[in-house]
């Protein structure tokens, strides 16, 4: 298999962790891609018309974008239960990932006008607003902590993964202050196998 990535994706990351903890991380190759929203690669692009990562090309042909499609293979692949099986607690944890996803959306929106729109043409309301929509995110991912217990599962990883992107990319972003519970369970979920190897330098 081959995987379209850049280090500091945390779409890529996901993928990767799940590659990781499902046993299949040696048989992917990671091939460096420049995806970028306004200067697209060509490389990506001929895989993938919206030239995103993560891209994978599968051994047998596919080519499946975007992570959560590629996660869900990956877990059918390697024999997983990183997606809960059918029932009520699949549409919870579908729902949860949803909205750490959707967090994930924000970041990087903010992210792009902070790094690539010019400065004369930034929009400080615009970035307020992606911002707003992580910590309200937050909050809900507050109030729900408690009760994760030992789940390693899409909904648990996709919000790992924000809260490493928001260490990486948004260091003036305080996340920790006010949520406590957040703050312990990330300490101790990105010390398992598959987020430590996977971590964005």
């Amino acid at each position: 298999m081959k995987l379209f990535y850049s280090g500091a994706s945390p779409y890529v990351r996901k993928v990767m962790v799940f590659a990781h903890r499902l046993g299949l991380a040696d048989r992917i190759e990671r091939v460096s891609a420049a995806a970028n929203p306004v200067d697209r690669d060509a490389s990506i692009v001929a895989r993938n018309p919206l030239g995103k990562v993560p891209t994978l090309l599968t051994d047998d042909g596919l080519v499946l974008y975007d992570s959560r499609v590629i996660c869900e293979y990956l877990n059918a692949l390697g024999g997983g239960q990183l997606y809960p099986a059918e029932g009520p607690g699949r549409w919870v944890m579908l729902a949860e990932h949803a909205l750490y996803d959707g967090m994930l959306d924000a970041a990087l929106l903010a992210r792009y006008e902070a790094s690539l729109r010019p400065e004369a043409l930034r929009w400080d309301d615009w970035v307020r607003g992606q911002l707003g929509k992580i910590e309200t995110g937050l909050d809900v991912a507050e109030s729900r902590v408690a009760g994760f217990g030992d789940r390693v599962d899409l909904a648990t990883i996709t919000l790992a993964c924000l809260l490493g992107y928001l260490d990486l990319r948004f260091a003036s972003f305080d996340w920790r202050t006010g949520h406590p519970q957040l703050t312990a369970w990330f300490a101790a979920f990105d010390e398992l196998p598959g987020l430590r190897e996977t971590r964005p330098a």
